[in-house]
């Protein structure tokens, strides 16, 4: 709980501080990375730093927090600090690391703001950093305590075992570990970290939803090409579909992520566009396995049948389960019973007291969000998962 001399400072100073976290940020990971480059190479992911979303994500989030503070006192955002807790330990965070953050972000806020930021503004913001930070610790700790590592470190080796293209730009790749050790627990719905040494020696991580989570401890993740050549933001993936075949190994992180399919009678919508299918196949595979009689309505949009990465699989694990059904809407032509067109709820019976799980891109997850809490389906039942950065953090339920 923040000190009532500091909320009354941080309730007199957000709106300035809001309104200049961006140049903050960017001053922050201008510096930080000029004087420790060392960051750069196998934790932040460079793509997020050049497109801006990581400056965006870190800004919102203090803004939320230090909001969340002044707004509901005796409340704290656990929800938005243990989905920033997974994003951390999926890239090996550790609470050292917080400290040079705070170093570096101090220093920019004094630079950007001036004299503005006397010793009480510096003190108060310190405290709900700290406040944030010692949340994030405790949390971190608790996660990598329950995947079995020890100061941050869950990286071990996988064997490549299969690869499968699904479509001109998407491929599957089945993992088994390259060790006997025993193979933490994935739950649907999670993704785990890659790490990969890059041409100029550089390593770095990207996060991919498990696609499949079989027993006797093998995964499946499926990774569609960014397109964009050398483009930061896609330079992992690329790689992985020029050089990665069977036989290979990769460097794979222990399973994280708190949007995580929960075990019940309640109805399912699973809602996905794109790539955003990934932990739904995660989901239906686990209700296949599980011999679940759950009413799951599957709802997808894509840009063509052809661009429809693990249909097959979609339509096997639909018709296995009882009380599944489908609806599909391709933006291009479509076919069979699909519709043309982008998403649109308008007709779509959704299941009284339906929990949804919804992953894709940030605009169409708004969307239908807005539809599905028009159709009835209550804001706090409806999960999220975004690929890179959530610049959706704070979002008011």
């Amino acid at each position: 709980m923040l000190s009532p001399e500091s909320a009354g400072i941080i309730r007199a100073t957000l709106p300035v501080v809001g309104a200049s976290l961006d140049a903050i940020a960017t001053r922050f990971y201008d510096t930080m990375f000029t004087e420790r480059p060392e960051l750069l190479d196998g934790m932040f992911n460079r793509g997020n730093q050049a497109n801006g979303e990581q400056r965006k994500a870190l800004a919102g989030s203090i803004a939320a927090f230090a909001a969340a503070l002044i707004e509901r006192p005796d409340e704290r955002p656990d929800r938005m600090l243990a989905r920033i807790a997974h994003k951390h330990t999926a890239v090996g965070i550790t609470s050292d690391h917080y400290i040079i953050v705070q170093k570096y972000l101090f220093g920019a806020i004094a630079e950007v703001l001036g004299d503005a930021v006397t010793p009480q503004v510096a003190a108060a913001w310190d405290e709900v950093y700290w406040l944030m930070a010692g949340a994030l610790i405790a949390l971190e700790a608790q996660i990598y305590a329950e995947a079995g590592a020890r100061d941050g470190n869950t990286w071990r080796q996988w064997h490549v075992i299969g690869r499968r293209e699904e479509t001109p730009d998407v491929a599957s790749f089945l993992l088994r570990p390259a060790d006997d050790d025993p193979v933490p627990p994935g739950r649907p719905g999670q993704y785990v970290s890659v790490r990969m040494r890059m041409p100029d020696g550089v390593y770095q991580l990207r996060q991919y939803s498990l696609s499949g989570c079989s027993e006797g401890g093998l995964r499946r993740i499926t990774v569609k090409r960014v397109r964009g050549g050398d483009a930061p933001d896609g330079e992992v993936s690329t790689l992985l579909h020029a050089t990665v075949e069977v036989g290979d190994e990769l460097t794979l992180s222990a399973p994280f992520g708190d949007v995580a399919l929960e075990d019940g009678e309640a109805p399912l919508v699973l809602v996905s566009a794109g790539i955003g299918y990934t932990p739904m196949a995660a989901m239906l595979e686990h209700l296949v396995a599980t011999g679940s009689t759950r009413r799951v309505l599957l709802l997808h949009a894509d840009r063509c049948r052809a661009d429809h990465a693990l249909r097959e699989d979609m339509e096997q694990f639909i018709d296995t389960l009882p009380g599944a059904e489908r609806i599909l809407w391709y933006e291009e032509k479509a076919c069979g019973h699909a519709r043309t067109g982008r998403m649109d709820l308008t007709g779509v019976e959704i299941p009284e007291g339906a929990v949804a799980y919804m992953c894709g891109p940030l605009p169409f997850m708004r969307d239908v969000r807005a539809q599905l809490i028009k159709a009835g389906v209550a804001a706090r039942d409806i999960h999220y998962e975004v690929f890179g950065p959530d610049l959706w953090l704070g979002a008011d339920d």
